[in-house]
């Protein structure tokens, strides 16, 4: 007969060869597999040669008692928790506790009653089988944390490098044409982000520039944003859809607003994106400082002055990718020397304090024109260190961006 439950093999210590005799008997016609020990020495070797799933031992023998000998198998190194009953005379309270401290898990008055030690040992088994199932639980879930942890490392380093990419998309973070200059910053919240900002030469003492912020955070946004890199990329001219190709082989402008207008169609009907962006997207024209622009869902443009003063310049529009049919609207406004224009993501007006206020328009506006002096890299350093101030210090909770232009002189 062999038994169903978590007790097995029963390791039986008594000093008595009788009393032995008669309880491994009773114990093996219930199915256990019993091992006798005549003291706590031969039990000691035993159990270290052998698995055993409980140890019953009588409390008092000569030389090692029971007491030390469940001292001595708590202090094993075994495959899993031994359950261990004290058979003894005792029954005042302080021998209890003293069993009980040195990890005795359940005691047995002598003369022994054969259905209260079947109980007893059932009732081990029981606790046995909680704890075998609670190990091979914890075994599970150790096994699934380290292939979590090697699937995350490995994430992290696709994403580590994803950021070295998404970076790359801004090829030049300043360029100076003379007559105006250009300068770009890109700084996800997160490994990767949403954010995209760039410029390209449009010909005919154009600059084109724009500031784009994807819905949502991680690897879909910033694949949305490579793609959206890829239609306005200055390396081809071909294949940037705010440059027609003319019949002598140059290049002229789209309108601002037909720019964005076939973004939405290609992110409405082609790409069929469930994302969707706001853009601030515009031309400069170098020979007379006029800023044509259109603004889809993004936050307010913004001129420094010569004097220092910030002026916050847009009337909202829709955003590209909510609706196929959207209508895009131009802009226009005249930049003097000396004046910067800047498309910034809503990070900046939307960063909160510790009190969950956001900085807004006003504030941004007050750090700009408190920086107003520095030159356009200083600044962006000093934007981010003024946002970190107010932020308390907390990270930020969406990517920083901006492209601002600096129109130096018609000439």
């Amino acid at each position: 007969m062999v038994r169903p439950d978590s007790i097995q093999r029963i390791l039986l210590v008594d000093d008595s060869r009788a009393q032995r005799s008669l309880m491994s008997r009773s114990l093996a016609k219930q199915g256990y597999q019993v091992t006798e020990a005549g003291s706590g020495l031969e039990a000691i070797k035993l159990f270290a040669a052998n698995d055993f799933d409980l140890v019953l031992s009588d409390w008092m023998m000569p030389g090692m008692n029971g007491l030390e000998l469940c001292q001595a198998v708590r202090a094993q190194n075994a495959k899993g928790y031994v359950y261990f009953i004290l058979l003894t005379s005792k029954s005042d309270k302080d021998a209890v506790s003293r069993g009980l401290d040195v990890g005795a898990d359940d005691f047995l008055a002598k003369p022994l009653n054969p259905d209260e030690l079947r109980a007893r040992i059932a009732a081990g088994g029981r606790i046995l089988s909680m704890e075998r199932e609670l190990q091979e639980t914890n075994r599970l879930v150790s096994s699934a944390l380290a292939e979590l942890k090697s699937l995350y490392d490995s994430l992290d380093r696709d994403l580590v490098e994803a950021r070295k990419m998404q970076q790359s998309l801004v090829r030049d973070s300043f360029r100076d044409w003379g007559r105006a200059e250009v300068s770009v910053l890109l700084k996800p919240c997160g490994h990767v982000g949403g954010d995209l900002v760039g410029f390209f030469d449009a010909g005919q003492d154009h600059i084109a520039f724009y500031s784009i912020d994807v819905s949502g955070h991680g690897i879909a946004s910033a694949l949305l944003t490579a793609r959206l890199a890829s239609y306005l990329s200055e390396g081809l001219p071909t294949h940037n859809i705010a440059l027609i190709e003319c019949e002598d082989g140059n290049h002229h402008r789209q309108p601002p607003e037909m720019v964005a207008a076939q973004l939405n169609t290609l992110l409405t009907k082609d790409m069929l994106s469930e994302h969707y962006f706001t853009m601030l997207f515009g031309y400069l024209d170098m020979t007379t400082g006029q800023v044509e622009f259109t603004q889809c869902g993004h936050p307010n443009a913004v001129v420094l002055t010569r004097t220092g003063q910030s002026r916050f310049i847009g009337d909202g529009g829709m955003p590209i990718g909510l609706i196929s049919a959207a209508e895009f609207e131009r802009q226009t406004l005249q930049l003097h020397p000396g004046e910067r224009l800047i498309f910034y993501s809503d990070g900046f007006t939307e960063c909160e304090n510790a009190q969950k206020e956001q900085i807004d328009e006003q504030g941004f506006g007050e750090i700009l024109e408190k920086n107003s002096g520095l030159t356009n890299e200083m600044l962006f350093d000093a934007m981010v260190w003024d946002l970190d101030r107010f932020a308390g210090g907390e990270e930020f909770g969406d990517d920083l961006s901006c492209v601002m232009v600096t129109y130096k002189s018609p000439i």
